[in-house]
């Protein structure tokens, strides 16, 4: 079994350092230099760099690592021309081998957050790398994509088996389950997920991974066909709303405008 460490960077952002008997693979390295100083400090020789789409934060390092590790790079071909220095070009259903960490990922198109966005999936080891499609308690922004688009990748997540283990890209965990609270109030899942979260921030520690169970449990853009969410939404939306992809299309509105109130 591998080993998954989350290297911490900028405000809130996670990237994902697998390592396992020397070797390494990271995800998504926004800063290079942080993943430089954690490879110096275990010790470890970098073999490949996986990229889930092409937001600064998740590709601001790759120059600075590409000029130390001359690894292959892989990412999404749809948003090829949007970051420098891909060398494997990825599509839907796509394997991606690293035998060095002895994983094999599956390429999940998950397009919404971006156009081109994609997951790496590892059924044998039950890891999925989401980058900002799913998050614990929320989901990523539509950025580029449409509501329909969105709803249908997180259902595509949301299928794996539930003991599947979600390395998302960021710490948003408190201020998404207390939007998540505000929009399903009745769900008792949600507050002894908060006490959970608070208590692990408390000690700086990382409130993910979380696993697909889990989120089906209290995310409420899983969630879309529960009535509460359906009554939830429709009254913030002031009409009624019977569709999911409608439902969605309005809690994200809401949550884009949401103002937390818990940290």
């Amino acid at each position: 079994m591998i080993t998954v460490t989350p290297l911490p960077a900028f405000d809130d952002n996670y990237l994902w350092l697998l390592h396992r008997d020397g070797l390494a693979a990271v995800v998504d390295p926004g800063d290079g230099e942080v993943v430089l100083a954690a490879l110096r400090e275990r010790g470890l020789r970098l073999t490949a760099i996986l990229i889930t789409h092409h937001h600064a934060d998740h590709i601001g390092g790759l120059a600075a690592l590409r000029r130390v590790w001359d690894v292959p790079v892989y990412g999404p071909r749809a948003e090829s021309g949007k970051i420098p220095g891909l060398t494997q070009l990825l599509d839907d259903g796509d394997r991606v081998a690293l035998p060095e960490l002895d994983v094999s990922f599956e390429v999940l198109a998950v397009p919404g957050h971006t156009l081109g966005h994609i997951a790496y999936h590892e059924a044998a080891q039950k890891l999925l790398f989401c980058g900002d499609t799913l998050f614990v308690g929320g989901c990523g922004r539509l950025f580029e994509g449409t509501p329909q688009q969105m709803y249908t990748s997180l259902q595509r997540l949301s299928a794996l088996p539930g003991d599947t283990a979600v390395y998302c890209a960021h710490e948003y965990t408190l201020s998404n389950l207390d939007f998540a609270h505000s929009a399903e109030p009745g769900n008792s899942a949600l507050g002894s997920e908060i006490e959970r979260v608070r208590e692990l921030r408390g000690r700086a520690q990382p409130s993910v991974p979380s696993t697909v169970q889990r989120e089906l449990q209290f995310n409420p853009f899983l969630r879309c066909s529960q009535p509460p969410l359906t009554e939830s939404a429709s009254a913030h939306a002031g009409k009624p709303l019977h569709d999911p992809v409608e439902v969605f299309a309005a809690l994200r509105r809401w949550k884009d405008g949401y103002k937390s109130k818990i940290r």
